[in-house]
């Protein structure tokens, strides 16, 4: 049947146009026609004169008829081949259309019909939904706007490099800078005199802009990883099928069906529905759950979250003619969040720069105390400053020098390079972990997940494949196995069982064609059992749509774990209610059972017994079990509404097992948390039985081992125990089984006041608390509802508990790779500053230049952290117990490493600084030379030593690491420019082969250092300052 039969073929737009006069005639023209056609398509009787109708259209001079086909055949609301029809014209102003539905405007809508007036002025169909042609979608684009929003202007390039002059060091060390360049241009010239100052002015520009570079480009990868996050699926009825779609494709006329814990895509109207009800909080604050409905409430809002119920909305506007879309353009998410980690770095930062600041005040001091004394002399060793022969220029300039070698020192010892550390590992495990089939929304989740001691897993979908299939099916007390379909079952039998799986679903049964096969949507329990249905019981849903009357519903939710539809049969006008559910609780609420001949019987104790043998048997097969029961209302019934839906007196009808296989690989993943020391505990809401049995596949439950009453138990037994023995038998559980998302958050609490880490996985929208009590919350990202994603860290895009043991190893490789750098770094600080406090002290000379010592930071902050931030994970780490949270970052094993390598880096380039000369027969701008590139070139090697801080063999997977390697490449290549081109800028001399190989030398033995270093014993839970489970 056509679904725009009896509608006017023309429904015409009023359009916005530049020339107002001309086309306000011409909307006049088109209302006119537009209103002839609707009048005459109505079924009444209206008494209309010609002659003022012909009148009111000759007052237009011009008007416009259009000739456009009809979208849809008579056959099964299927489109036709529009290509070769002019487009729609929509006969409904956008304005309009917004401000009834964001104003909530019953009125407006009434006037324009409801929804059953918009669909025709839209161009869609309740049932059919819009068109799906590329071109007629991007004309209500066109027409509507985008299902996008304006987002505020980005951070750019230019900010981040604002951002890190106004560093107070970076702004004195220019200001010295610049009086240095000046004083110099003054005393020697400009050819000659620019060279100090000139220098450190372009090694602090280069050193703002690599850093502004790497912030900006982190910046920009967090932002595509937050507009992922944002691309929501949306189920869409389109040409007459179910399909999922992006957020942002939705259009002004889609059809969208809503279910549980589903964000609503755009504003709208509701088309139908049943035990509706949606959370406006995010828009109205306030938290009471409000009812929707066709009638007095129908209007639905952007952004809101379906909490109960299912149905089908009309969108009426997108994007920025939303209210959520208005808010969200005026709204940034927070990209810069610092995370606990990153906290806890500005706190060692910050004390590091205090020891930096009071070292380099004593290198102020104790500078110019022997500059003014005279104890500072030039290279031809003539004192600097002689009292009364020294002018003021020379003593300014001097005094610049003294406190920029000072500044300088306080930007070497101060490790900025931490926080971009984290930042860049954050980055970097993101991206990785995104191709690995996790999404990161929260930042701190990537390095929390390190710590964790506790994962709290569902079942379906994450330990199991969630591809269920009906693989046995009792009728009474047999079971119905046939060769031939469909199934040979009474009649009686088999018309109830069609009707409580086809209508009390939310699932849909859509044949294009007779020839073909349905399609089959829905969650993979209901595909399941409506495939079931067709194919071995021969349900035809469109017969079944057309003679039976949906009264009432209510949707099944994880607490009550049933769900009943009660319907109205056309041909007797009888109305049945017909319930599903878990079949142990169905089971409960019969009184009556139906044979393998469709005879009713009586069910007594005894016989309930039976069936709870059958039960058992099924799930101790892995078999989820889901029951049928039949109620039919009586007369006295019907009238009596509080006994309508009464749970007691049932007749069962019969019971399915659904088979879900566990995903291969998955006894592999749990097995490597248990030896990574992390307990898996299986929350589900299965029967005990079916829960053992999958714990026991899944390696959770060890076969003669863990079975005991502790280590499995049911939520409401749970529940039902004291604080005291909750959180007394808590470890030792392993499997909770008939759970209720309160048990599940209950867990949570308990294992955290126990002091574990907990992550937790959830699908469901009733998961929401245990997600946001969860140290970690990972929500599934098929399975998963947008109310389970928005309370999440991580959504595990596969739902694969594989990804959520990734998830923990990127967890440990974040902490493990910011250890390595903290230990590089330290080596570095710890050293410069002994070098140049000592020699300031001893000689009144600083070796390292303020110029050598930025580009030393350089190497640390940016070409450091790069190089060990993509250190990727390793086996190791999973061998190893969980770190705790609160434990110190620098642990002993790192202080035996990095001490030691400082205390050879200072002794080695003291020993040259004070002997060189006459170790090697050089002048002392070459010594100098060669202190800098061996401290350099220290760092080099020292990379390779903090890749493994307790391993021996430190180049195991080096060549794995290309950028590590590309780094390290980069930084002896432009050491070696700074050496031997740079001259003037750098303050260095040329060295010859024999020098470049004495700094290698030196710098090489950095690594028989670090291999006989790790030698020494660290006692191993005391270094790592573990949580024990």
């Amino acid at each position: 049947m056509n679904p725009y039969r009896g509608l006017p073929s023309c429904p015409l737009h009023h359009l916005d146009a530049t020339n107002r006069s001309s086309n306000k005639k011409l909307r006049l023209a088109f209302t006119a026609v537009y209103f002839t056609r609707l009048l005459c398509s109505l079924r009444r009787k209206l008494v209309i004169s010609k002659g003022e109708i012909l009148r009111s259209l000759a007052r237009s001079p011009s008007y416009i008829v259009l000739n456009v086909g009809e979208y849809y055949d008579d056959h099964q609301h299927q489109p036709k081949d529009v290509r070769d029809h002019d487009t729609p014209i929509f006969s409904i102003n956008p304005n309009a259309l917004t401000h009834i539905v964001r104003e909530k405007d019953l009125e407006g809508l009434a006037q324009v019909g409801g929804v059953q007036g918009l669909t025709p002025a839209l161009w869609t169909n309740e049932e059919a939904g819009v068109v799906g042609n590329p071109t007629l979608l991007a004309q209500r684009r066109d027409v509507f706007g985008v299902n996008k929003y304006h987002r505020p202007p980005k951070k750019g390039f230019m900010g981040f490099v604002i951002e890190a002059f106004k560093d107070t060091t970076i702004i004195i060390l220019l200001l010295c800078a610049v009086l240095s360049l000046g004083f110099g241009i003054k005393q020697h010239g400009p050819k000659e005199g620019w060279c100090d100052g000139g220098s450190i002015i372009m090694a602090v520009f280069l050193v703002v802009v690599v850093s502004s570079i790497s912030n900006f480009k982190q910046c920009r990868q967090f932002g595509r990883l937050s507009d992922q996050s944002g691309d929501i699926r949306v189920e869409v009825i389109r040409d007459g099928r179910r399909q999922h779609t992006s957020i942002f494709d939705v259009v002004v006329g889609d059809v969208v069906r809503l279910k549980i814990g589903d964000q609503i895509p755009a504003d709208g109207l509701l088309v139908s529905g049943h035990s509706l009800k949606v959370d406006e909080s995010s828009m109205t604050g306030e938290s009471d759950h409000v009812e929707i409905n066709d009638n007095t409430k129908p209007f639905l809002l952007s952004g809101t979250k379906v909490m109960d119920g299912y149905g089908t909305m009309l969108v009426t506007a997108v994007g920025m003619n939303t209210v959520w879309g208005e808010m969200m353009s005026s709204v940034s998410r927070d990209l810069d969040e610092e995370t606990p980690l990153q906290g806890r770095l500005t706190k060692l930062t910050s004390y590091i720069g205090k020891v930096g600041l009071l070292v380099a005040a004593l290198v102020l001091m104790v500078l110019l105390i022997r500059y003014f004394t005279g104890h500072i002399n030039d290279e031809s060793g003539t004192m600097k400053f002689i009292r009364g022969k020294t002018s003021s220029d020379q003593v300014i300039n001097a005094v610049v020098n003294i406190v920029s070698a000072a500044v300088t020192i306080i930007v070497v010892a101060i490790p900025e390079g931490l926080p971009l550390a984290v930042t860049l590992t954050l980055a970097y495990s993101m991206k990785r972990m995104m191709a690995d089939n996790a999404m990161v929304r929260k930042l701190s989740a990537c390095e929390t997940m390190g710590s964790a001691t506790t994962i709290c897993t569902d079942k379906t979908g994450t330990l199991t494949l969630n591809q269920m299939k009906v693989t046995e099916f009792w009728l009474g007390k047999d079971t119905v196995v046939g060769q031939t379909l469909p199934l040979d079952v009474a009649a009686n039998v088999r018309e109830l069982f069609q009707e409580g799986a086809g209508l009390n679903t939310t699932g849909s049964v859509c044949r294009l064609s007779p020839a073909l096969e349905p399609e089959i949507s829905g969650s993979p329990t209901e595909k399941a059992i409506l495939s079931w249905a067709h194919l071995e019981l021969g349900m035809d849903m469109d017969e079944l749509k057309r003679t039976r009357e949906i009264l009432h519903v209510e949707a099944f939710n994880s607490e009550k774990k049933r769900s009943l539809v009660l319907v109205k049969r056309s041909t007797t006008s009888s109305r049945h209610v017909h319930w599903k559910g878990a079949a142990e609780m169905i089971l409960a609420m019969c009184s009556k059972y139906h044979d393998r001949a469709g005879m009713l019987k009586l069910m007594d104790d005894e016989v309930k017994s039976q069936f709870m043998e059958i039960i058992q048997n099924m799930a101790a097969k892995s078999l989820r079990c889901i029951a049928f029961a039949h109620k039919q209302l009586t007369e006295e019934t019907q009238e009596d509404k509080g006994n309508l839906l009464d749970e007691n007196g049932l007749t069962l009808l019969g019971i399915l097992g659904l088979k879900d296989p566990c995903r291969p690989g998955v006894q592999e993943a749990v097995e490597s948390c248990r030896r990574a020391g992390v307990n898996v505990k299986m929350i589900t809401g299965d029967n005990v039985y079916t829960a053992k049995a999958i714990a026991k596949e899944c390696g959770i439950l060890k076969a003669g081992k863990d079975t005991s009453d502790e280590s499995v138990v049911e939520g409401i037994v749970f529940r039902n125990y004291s604080d005291e023995e909750r959180m007394a038998k808590v470890d030792n559980i392993r499997v909770m089984a008939r759970s209720s998302p309160f048990d599940k958050l209950l867990m949570v609490q308990c294992l955290k006041q126990k002091g574990h880490v907990v992550a937790v996985t959830g699908d469901g929208t009733n998961d929401a608390p245990a997600l946001k009590e969860a140290d970690i919350g990972l929500s599934m990202g098929i399975q998963g509802t947008e109310v389970a994603k928005e309370s999440s860290d991580i959504v595990i895009l596969d739902d694969n508990f594989a990804s959520v043991v990734t998830v923990l190893r990127w967890g440990r490789c974040v902490y493990s790779n910011i250890q390595k750098f903290i230990q590089f770094q330290l080596t570095v600080n710890i050293a410069a500053l002994i070098i140049n406090f000592v020699a300031a002290v001893s000689s009144g000379d600083v070796p390292l230049t303020a110029v050598q010592l930025l580009w030393v930071n350089l190497i640390m902050d940016t070409l450091g952290a790069l190089a060990l931030a993509t250190e990727e994970p390793t086996r190791d780490l999973m061998q190893n117990p969980p770190v705790g949270r609160t434990k110190a970052l620098i642990t002993k094993v790192m202080w035996r490493n990095l001490i030691a390598q400082a205390l050879y880096q200072t002794t080695v380039l003291l020993t040259i600084q004070f002997k060189g000369r006459s170790i090697f027969g050089v002048d002392e701008s070459i010594k100098n030379t060669i202190i800098f590139n061996c401290f350099v070139l220290c760092q080099v090697f020292n990379e390779f030593n903090a890749r493994k801080l307790e391993k021996k063999n430190v180049f195991e997977g080096v060549l794995k690491n290309k950028l590590f390697m590309a780094i390290v490449g980069i930084t002896v290549l432009l050491q070696m420019i700074m050496v031997e081109f740079l001259k003037r800028f750098a303050n260095t001399e040329r060295l010859n082969l024999a020098q470049w190989g004495v700094c290698i030398a030196i710098a090489a033995l950095s690594w028989p250092i670090g291999w006989l270093v790790k030698c020494i014993p660290v006692e191993r839970m005391q270094q790592l300052g573990v949580h024990r489970t």
